[in-house]
């Protein structure tokens, strides 16, 4: 095998109450974040006792990826590390190292083509290495964005599937039933620079494209199922960015309410841009857009996110020994359109030097 260790690489979160804003801090250094919006989004993190839910659900997601490589008698480490808290990337490089690894294949947490999603890792990685003193003597390479993979919209099927039936149950009809499948926004100039060039069937660069394609495929595991297939759209949450920069839009909240002036009675929101329920899912959505619905009159659903669905752990599992084997891996971009992140994909605020993707 060419890696001799995997890296299951995410965002990271505070772990109490002290860590909330120092890990805020280090998130937003070098971009200018007002200190109230630091305390507006702390007191978000406080509401859950200061702890993320992100790091839970990446040791679950880590045991369940280590069971499964077992489980095909794949034997290599499994080390789990974090761009913004710890277990740092530098530290995880660093075990890695120490434990006899020379090249080390990292997945995210992160499914999409977007500078934050992909691009930065790689940036994040390259530093870890400088900073822990293991450049040119640890290869560390990414595995590309997998959010174009089918396996990764059907794990978003049965609850979907699930959601509508107890809809269907509770007396709404299909025509007034709306489902909304919800992704991270980003400024529309990152947006536009994102992912793979334009779909020829999309008309839309590769962010935007490639979360409708799963949408698509969401859809098309519904009326498998055997259901109608809802009126849906994508919508997007969790912005943070100053007034005057354009975003994706819209926002959930604005969609719910336009459902609302369209008769619908109950919506669906589907959080396909997130793998697990961390804080942009579980405040943003079940609590801020559960709360306009029911301000609206909407009867409210949010389905799962993949977590350790063992559909999605088999995926990553491909996508790992693929690598590991140094096959070429198919990450299924947008229809018509090579993976993401060659050199010129998703380019950064900056030119920095980046692990390479594999």
């Amino acid at each position: 095998m060419r890696f001799d260790a995997v890296l299951l690489a995410s965002f990271g979160g505070p772990e109490g109450p002290d860590e909330v804003m120092p890990f805020l801090e280090q998130v937003t250094a070098g971009r200018n974040v007002p200190r109230g919006r630091l305390e507006q989004v702390a007191e978000h993190y406080l509401a859950l006792g200061g702890v993320s839910p992100i790091n839970g659900q990446n040791r679950a997601l880590l045991a369940a990826l280590r069971a499964e490589l077992a489980r095909r008698q794949v034997d290599v480490p499994v080390l789990w590390g974090n761009r913004n808290a710890a277990p740092t990337f530098p530290q995880a490089l660093a075990d890695a190292r120490s434990d006899g690894a020379r090249a080390v294949v990292a997945i995210t947490t992160s499914a999409y083509s977007s500078y934050s999603g992909c691009r930065q890792y790689r940036e994040n990685l390259a530093a870890a290495l400088e900073d822990a003193g293991l450049a040119g003597i640890l290869d560390v390479r990414t595995i590309r964005p997998y959010g174009g993979r089918p396996e990764f919209a059907a794990a978003f099927v049965p609850g979907v599937v699930d959601a509508l039936t107890d809809l269907l149950a509770q007396g709404h009809s299909p025509a007034t039933i709306r489902v909304l499948f919800c992704t991270h926004s980003l400024p529309v100039s990152m947006a536009g620079t994102s992912g793979p060039a334009e779909s020829e069937r999309s008309g839309r660069r590769g962010y935007v494209a490639g979360h409708t394609v799963v949408a698509e495929r969401v859809i098309a595991g519904v009326v498998d199922a055997g259901l109608p297939a809802p009126s849906w759209r994508l919508v997007f949450s969790s912005r943070s960015g100053p007034p005057h920069v354009p975003w994706l839009v819209p926002d959930v909240a604005d969609a719910l309410a336009e459902v609302a002036d369209d008769d619908a009675t109950a919506v669906v929101v589907v959080p396909i841009g997130f793998v697990s329920d961390h804080m942009e899912v579980v405040w943003d959505l079940d609590r801020e857009a559960a709360a306009v619905a029911r301000d609206l009159g909407l009867d409210f659903r949010r389905t799962p996110t993949p977590g350790t669905d063992p559909g999605f752990v088999s995926l990553l599992a491909d996508l790992v020994v693929s690598a590991l084997r140094d096959e070429d891996v198919d990450t299924g971009s947008a229809p018509g359109a090579p993976a993401c992140c060659g050199e010129g994909c998703c380019p950064g605020p900056s030119v920095r030097a980046a692990v390479r993707a594999c």
